[in-house]
């Protein structure tokens, strides 16, 4: 079986390897990243970096506002229905997103059509309209979407429990905005916010497919190039979640959710891979503790927030009828892993499943080019080509210390029934390991 899985680990770099020659240069100011795939699908994304750092929590949302409006409704020589006809016709998607540390203006397309597609995707960089129409439109997507997430528990359980852990910094805004910051933003302020954002300074360009440089050199040139020089975005010193707390929010539900936030290491330090892959083992143990052995939840939780850039964090979860219980499991579980480690074969184990899973990540081009730009940002695309390396190379001793250094203190957030828990319950006793020492023969 092992042997299987590393076939299947070495075919999965086998096909992102394959020329996949990559060069990081500059054109006129902006930083670009081309990979070179045999691939006919082609991927481009414009990242634009700073996240919720770029504006204030009263005018949170407006950075997934202003580059959806961007791409959807249409530019300064094409009208919404022309452009997204044009699009259509050639198979070219084009799209936007934003997220607590970047934005992103998105392109993928066939290699057939990758010169009509790039003329569309930089004509909405570059000449966005920004019509009133289509502002009003969105305006109201947008706050539609803010409700309900507003009323999902998941996601509100998700919200209350970053902004106990970052109060008044970045990591507490709401990257796709909240009904009240959403209602609030005018056509004005999404202008402005766009042409003082989307700058020279503050972007990253990512490309991956069958093209070459000069290429690509050439369609800059004519179109991104025109975009204005901008500041650099602001970089937050990393947040230390050292410091335990309790976060209750009363509701009458049928079912209690429970986030435990732990700190963790920056994802390109040496502790990175080692917090991710014990993480995933946590994730592996609460499924046998709270689900198979005592059927508290459907769908426990822990992970490590690898895709963050300034301060990563690790997650426990669960959704119960029992929250006493389950929250009892989860901290004896992490103080279990505390005091007696995980054992080597658990890694061994881990490796494998978790190499698996990372390269059926990356099977298309679009996300190559996301990992190229979020691991840029995080420290250097390089990680990406040596990631194979660095997850054989971590052995139990490295996994032990990571997961016993940020897990001595655990900000919890419950939504649900308060009546069911108490604050004790969320107490994590510092426990020692009782484990003998045996004594040397001389």
């Amino acid at each position: 079986m092992r042997k299987l899985v590393l076939c299947i680990i070495v075919a999965f770099q086998g096909l992102i390897a394959v020329n996949a020659q990559t060069e990081e240069f500059t054109v006129d100011g902006i930083q670009v990243i081309l990979r070179h795939t045999p691939k006919e699908v082609v991927s481009a994304k414009l990242f634009i970096k700073g996240g919720t750092s770029n504006y204030s929590k009263e005018k949170e949302g407006i950075e997934t506002f202003a580059l959806n409006l961007a791409v959807s409704g249409g530019t300064a020589s094409k009208d919404k229905y022309t452009f997204a006809g044009e699009a259509e016709q050639i198979g070219a998607e084009i799209s936007a997103a934003s997220t607590m540390d970047y934005g992103s203006i998105n392109l993928t397309c066939v290699k057939m059509f990758w010169d009509k597609s790039w003329n569309l995707f930089a004509d909405a960089i570059v000449n966005p309209a920004f019509d009133s129409e289509e502002f009003d439109l969105l305006k109201e997507q947008l706050i539609s979407g803010a409700k309900q997430r507003e009323s999902d528990p998941d996601q509100h359980l998700r919200q209350l429990s970053l902004q106990g852990a970052f109060p008044g910094k970045n990591y507490a805004k709401v990257p796709e905005g909240s009904t009240a910051s959403l209602t609030g933003i005018t056509l004005d302020e999404i202008k402005a916010y766009y042409k003082n954002t989307v700058g020279k300074q503050r972007v990253l360009l990512v490309v991956v497919g069958n093209i070459t440089k000069e290429d690509l050199t050439a369609k800059i040139n004519t179109s991104l190039v025109k975009l204005p020089l901008g500041t650099p975005a602001k970089v937050e010193a990393k947040t230390p979640l050292n410091t335990p707390s309790t976060i209750s929010e009363d509701r009458e539900m049928a079912t209690n959710y429970i986030r435990g936030m732990m700190d963790a290491p920056k994802v390109d330090s040496d502790e990175g891979v080692a917090m991710a892959l014990a993480m995933d083992i946590m994730r592996d143990r609460l499924f046998v503790e709270l689900r198979t052995k005592r059927s508290l939840t459907y769908a426990p939780g822990a992970g490590y927030a690898s895709s963050l850039v300034n301060s990563p964090y690790a997650t426990l979860y669960a959704s119960s009828t029992d929250p006493k219980q389950s929250i009892q499991v989860m901290v004896d579980e992490v103080n279990k892993l505390r005091t007696e480690g995980f054992s080597a074969k658990e890694l061994l184990d881990k490796k494998q499943s978790f190499l698996t899973d990372y390269y059926m990540g990356l099977e298309t081009t679009e996300s190559i080019a996301n990992q190229l730009g979020i691991s840029e940002m995080q420290g250097g695309w390089e990680s990406l080509d040596t990631f194979t390396k660095e997850v054989d190379g971590i052995t139990v001793e490295q996994l032990n210390a990571a997961f016993k250094k940020y897990s001595n203190s655990i900000k919890w957030t419950y939504l649900g029934d308060k009546k069911l828990v108490t604050d004790d319950d969320f107490k994590q006793p510092q426990k020692t390991s009782k484990k003998k020492v045996k004594k040397s023969k001389s």
